[in-house]
């Protein structure tokens, strides 16, 4: 009966380590109802930083890069794995997917390869970023 107790207590904490996850995509969703000309004021001071750069959406880079790190997160230690960290990249283009699929629907905007290949590849960095061994000792004492 008490190992039933703290299975049902483990469940639960995992449950609510995904819970960050959940609420990004509800707000990448959400991101994704509102028109171009409502999302472009949100970042315009990294278009400032990187001019060159002006193709490249900014918003899929840091909204997939925060969805991977949460991903992560919810994961836990198990997610130092490769194998883990490619199946968040996974998820993240999966989501990308559908992500782009509900812009079709979305009066003034377009689904668009160019912003699925901005959500992969900031969760890709976001991965990668936590594989370098002093990012990764400061994410487990946050994170974990």
């Amino acid at each position: 009966m008490k190992q039933t107790k703290v299975n049902n207590q483990q469940s639960v904490r995992r449950a609510i380590r995904f819970l960050p996850v959940i609420t990004w995509m509800g707000v990448i969703f959400w991101s994704s109802s509102r028109t171009g000309d409502q999302l472009d004021a949100a970042l315009p001071w990294i278009q400032q930083l990187f001019p060159y750069m002006v193709s490249f959406n900014w918003g899929h880079f840091v909204s997939y890069f925060i969805l991977a790190l949460l991903f992560d997160f919810a994961i836990g230690r198990k997610a130092d794995k490769w194998r883990v960290k490619g199946l968040i990249v996974l998820l993240c283009f999966l989501y990308g997917v559908t992500d782009e699929y509900h812009q079709k629907f979305v009066e003034g905007r377009m689904s668009d390869t160019a912003d699925l290949r901005n959500d992969t590849i900031g969760a890709a960095l976001a991965v990668l970023s936590l594989k370098i061994p002093a990012v990764r000792r400061l994410w487990r004492k946050i994170a974990h």
